[in-house]
């Protein structure tokens, strides 16, 4: 151990006994930053990571490594020592790796000047630490392996420049084997087993955050290999000019099997695939507890087949093993509830008819070109998910995001697959169970309770609806397996105090036929299960149909798993040309990737019963049933999706606003919830596209410039609720022309007030209908500011008992019925043609519920247009792909309502805040300007401190010479 620290000691010392190790340093520094600010463009990704400094740390490593590690046995061969070294008490081994320490303390040194990079990254912005560490460590150990290969070499000569050639080609070669340029040439399966050959891929997959025990001990074997031969090549030495003997053969056996054994220790790990951790937050590149429970709630095998074509697009063939290595995670975890293939269909005829026959699954044709030629190749690239009889295709689309890296490069990567596979599982599963015994998923008795008055003080109609609800309720208890009973309780009995309980839990009261017939009656339906309750809404049409409808709704909102259904408001489509109207069409596409989304106008004055939760979306001029039936759908205990402002603006040609009365203003503010009629202005905003024409000489040329735009509120880091996964995961969001909001905090004292999304404190409001920017009197946001800035609301949610907005008033359903003309009067022949009677109409039940139960809320957001479609896509026009960061948002409140926290999570999961605190252009300049100069500064004091140990050193040995 001696001999050890002391050769290291003595070769570490060495490396610094000359400038060069400053120059190396030196560059390494100057390019990483380079790389780090410029390459990669870190300020323009505006993402709080360090992923740029580690992407081209593989390619750096063999420079750096290679001029590190040329001299370090070329120049004993050179000068003649190494015949001392090897011939002095000292053990070979000891010599290699005090060597190979002391290249691994180089490497360290040059690393750790790189730490203020991290840091301040840290800074500006929340960053994961677990790619950080992840990156780190996968750097010391792919340096590990070079260093090793480059002191093997240096071995082979005795001129510095030929070792350092002849590193520089080796581990360029093991780097360019598992290199995209060369995998893409081959199909993925010939790719895959490159890529484990490679020392860049392995990099990557451990830069992720994941340590994968295969990943570690395929850099060890390296190590383990080159050393082995390095201190093989050192006995060889020794041997030089001796004869043969048994003992030189029993080096060569034992070098060569053991040289064997760490290369086949790599084939022997490659089925173990649970020796990994994964440190990242959040652990997003394992599968979550959601998906897991998932799995245990299959009844059935699950059948997962993944189509993947073997010659695919380039920027597609890198995904493909990762896909597969998560879809193998499924079969794990479902143990033998879940298979999982692979196949190509392209290789069998039989597969690719069954895969567009069956599940429409078709080749997609994905063009490529290069500096050579232009191509079509026809490619498959979905995943089938099958249960039962149903079934779910997911698409690259579903899979993979694109944007744009440039003005010609792709960005490809996977958008979040498990959130995709767990979404399509839990979608088959919920679809297959609609179609079997919902009472089947309850873990408990569920308990039907009438509450209705005497058959006497009921209206004749629902006394005969009463015996069709006693027919079905008997019907359902036989197929209920035991699991329903029923009871029915008179309200108005043991002086009413029944009646006083249901107006305190769920706001029930009296009813009455009509304006007519004032007799006032009950007449409520409650499933209840444990301590979740729910109404059974009273269906429009008094028939056995609609009332098995109902019930049946009821029953699938109570019990778990099954498909929830979204009822979306949204204002009706305009056929104006010049004023195209709002489309939701991106809204409806996601929401209905995990539930199933019914358009209603809600003129009826009745929530649809199969509702599970209501949406309305940029109301204008709502009626009064439409109010009454949002207000009713609160009172049942529902919860409510709104996004509406007081000013709305239309993107057109130009931009055109206008202050709109959406028919809710005085019902919110009975709910203790006000907007102001005003827009937000805010210092941290987003851009605008803006045309610009700029003069090339003679000719004008028109370019889109992104300027920043007041209305165009960036949130992030603390406008955004950290402790609510609805908020908390989005990273980012913009919020267009957007009110502030305005709680009342009496009406609202026993409630639950939520801040969801909050501007920043350099905010004012503006009731100007002016949108359109002046950058020549305002540069910076385009707008004049007036009042005092300061942090504004602009989402909340609230959660508690309501009252109702029509408490104490008629229910608006309820029309004065206005005596009839006899036509006979008027028109006598024809009184005898009058006496045949029509057939009565049946006239709507209806009733004002005054008070909600506890799980009512509201969850409003203050802008018109928010997810609209001309908006989110004004909103990508900069970015390269489509904006969907509203539309997430709409997903987790949507989650979050419906009770659905796995799918959330899983969505939440790898999308925390990671953005940069905005800055200025100048002090990104002086922040990059700094890291060049603590750069200069540790080399400086690296070069100090060796100077100073030299010194040391010389006083030392000068004492111990005078000593003698």
């Amino acid at each position: 151990m001696n001999e050890f620290q002391r050769i290291m000691r003595k070769e570490f010392s060495l490396f610094f006994a000359s400038p060069a190790a400053l120059l190396f340093l030196g560059a390494f520094l100057a390019v990483t930053l380079f790389v780090f600010f410029w390459v990669e463009t870190f300020f323009a990704r505006n993402i709080a990571d360090v992923r740029p400094l580690f992407s081209w740390m593989p390619i750096l490593l063999i420079f750096l490594v290679a001029a590190l590690t040329m001299r370090s046995w070329s120049e004993e061969r050179r000068s003649g020592s190494l015949e001392t070294l090897l011939t002095s008490p000292t053990p070979p081994i000891a010599l290699v790796l005090g060597k190979f320490a002391a290249g691994m303390a180089l490497v360290g040194v040059a690393l750790a000047l790189t730490l203020p990079l991290p840091l301040t990254v840290a800074l500006l912005g929340p960053i994961d630490w677990g790619p950080v560490l992840g990156g780190y460590l996968a750097t010391l150990f792919l340096a590990a392996a070079y260093v090793s290969i480059g002191l093997y070499l240096s071995t082979r000569t005795d001129n510095p420049i030929v070792a350092l050639i002849m590193t520089m080609l080796v581990c360029s070669a093991l780097y360019f084997i598992g290199s995209p340029t060369l995998t893409n040439l081959f199909d993925h399966s010939i790719a895959n087993v490159l890529s484990l050959l490679g020392t860049g891929s392995r990099f990557e997959s451990i830069t992720r955050g994941v340590l994968d025990f295969r990943d570690l001990y395929y850099y060890l074997s390296i190590v383990g290999v080159f050393l082995t031969l390095n201190l093989y090549a050192l006995e060889k030495i020794r041997w030089a000019g001796n004869p043969q003997t048994a003992r030189h053969k029993q080096w060569g056996l034992v070098t060569l099997l053991a040289v064997a054994n760490l290369v086949v220790g790599n084939l022997w790990l490659t089925s173990i695939g649970w020796a990994r951790a994964d440190m990242t937050q959040g652990t997003i590149y394992s599968l979550s507890p959601a998906t897991n429970s998932y799995l245990e709630r299959l009844r059935e095998p699950l059948l997962i087949r993944g189509y993947f074509s073997a010659k695919t697009h380039p920027l597609l063939a890198p995904l493909v093993p990762r896909i597969k290595d998560l879809l193998k995670e499924y079969a794990v975890a479902g143990h033998n509830r879940v298979r999982v293939e692979f196949v190509d269909p392209q290789q069998d005829s039989a597969l690719e008819e069954e895969a567009a026959s069956r599940y429409g699954i078709r080749p997609v044709p994905f063009q490529m070109a290069n500096r050579y030629q232009a191509s079509v190749v026809n490619a498959y690239f979905d995943i089938v998910i099958a249960y039962g009889d149903q079934y779910e295709v997911l698409g690259y689309r579903d899979l993979i995001e694109i944007k744009a890296a440039g003005e010609q490069d792709l960005d490809v990567d996977l958008k979040n697959p498990e959130y995709a596979i767990t979404g399509a599982i839990r979608k088959t599963l919920t679809a297959y169970q609609a179609g079997g015994n919902p009472f089947e998923t309850f873990d408990r008795n569920v308990t039907f309770t009438g509450y209705m008055s005497d058959d006497a003080a009921l209206p004749k109609s629902l006394v005969e609806f009463k015996g069709v609800l006693n027919t079905l309720l008997d019907e359902l208890k036989k197929t209920s397996q035991g699991r329903l009973t029923t009871q029915f309780k008179n309200p108005e009995a043991d002086g009413g105090q029944l009646g006083e309980e249901l107006q305190k839990r769920f706001g029930f009261g009296p009813q009455i036929a009509s304006l007519l017939d004032p007799k006032p009656f009950w007449f409520y339906m409650v499933l209840e299960t444990g301590k979740d309750a729910i109404q059974v809404p009273l269906p429009q049409e008094l028939t056995r149909q609609a009332l098995s409808k109902s019930i049946e709704a009821a029953i699938k909102r109570l019990a778990p798993g099954f498909l929830k259904t979204v009822t979306l408001l949204v204002p009706e489509r305009s056929f104006n040309p010049g004023m195209p109207g709002k489309e939701y069409s991106r809204v409806k596409e996601i929401l209905g990737e995990n539930v199933r989304v019914n358009e209603n106008n809600l003129m009826a004055g009745q929530v649809p019963e199969d509702t599970d939760l209501l949406m309305v979306l940029g109301p204008k001029g709502l009626k009064e049933e439409q109010v009454f039936a949002i207000d009713q759908f609160l009172m049942q205990g529902g919860s409510i999706i709104l996004a509406t402002a007081p000013f709305d603006v239309e993107v057109g040609r130009t931009l055109t606003a206008t202050k709109v009365e959406n028919g809710l203003k005085d019902w919110l503010t009975h709910q203790g919830i006000t907007l102001e009629e005003a827009m937000i202005l805010d210092a941290q905003n987003d851009a605008l596209p803006i045309p610009v024409q700029r003069q090339i000489g003679p000719i004008a040329v028109q370019e889109i410039r992104m300027m920043p735009y007041g209305f165009f509120t960036d949130l992030r880091h603390g406008g955004l609720n950290r402790e609510l996964p609805i908020t908390s995961g989005l990273g980012q969001l913009t919020v267009n022309w957007a009110a502030p909001i305005t709680v009342d905090p009496q009406k609202n004292k026993e409630r639950k007030v939520t801040q969801l999304l909050t501007t920043s404190d350099r905010s004012w409001t503006s009731d100007d209908l002016d949108v359109i920017p002046n950058y020549q009197a305002f540069p910076e946001i385009g707008f004049s500011t007036s009042d005092e800035p300061k942090a504004r609301v602009i989402a909340t949610m609230v959660e508690g008992r309501f009252e109702s907005f029509f408490k104490g008033k008629p229910s608006p359903l309820m029309k004065k019925e206005e005596p009839a003309k006899d036509p006979s009067a008027e028109h006598p022949e024809g009184k005898d043609a009058q006496k045949e009677a029509k057939p009565e109409e049946k006239k709507p039940i209806s009733s004002v519920i005054d008070r909600s139960g506890e799980s009512a809320r509201i969850i409003l957001i203050a802008s018109q247009g928010f997810a609209e479609d001309n908006i989110l896509d004004l909103a990508s026009q900069g970015m390269g792909t489509i904006y969907s960061k509203p539309l997430e948002l709409l997903q987790n409140a949507v989650d979050w309502s419906l009770e659905d926290r796995g799918l959330l999570g899983i969505r939440s999961r790898g999308h925390f805040s990671r953005t940069l605190e905005q800055m200025e252009e100048s002090h990104r300049m002086v922040l990059e300007y700094l890291h060049y100069g603590f750069a200069i500064f540790g080399l400086v004091a690296v070069w100090f401190w060796r100077r100073r140990a030299r010194l040391l050193e010389q006083s030392r040995y000068q004492s111990i010479l005078a000593g003698v």
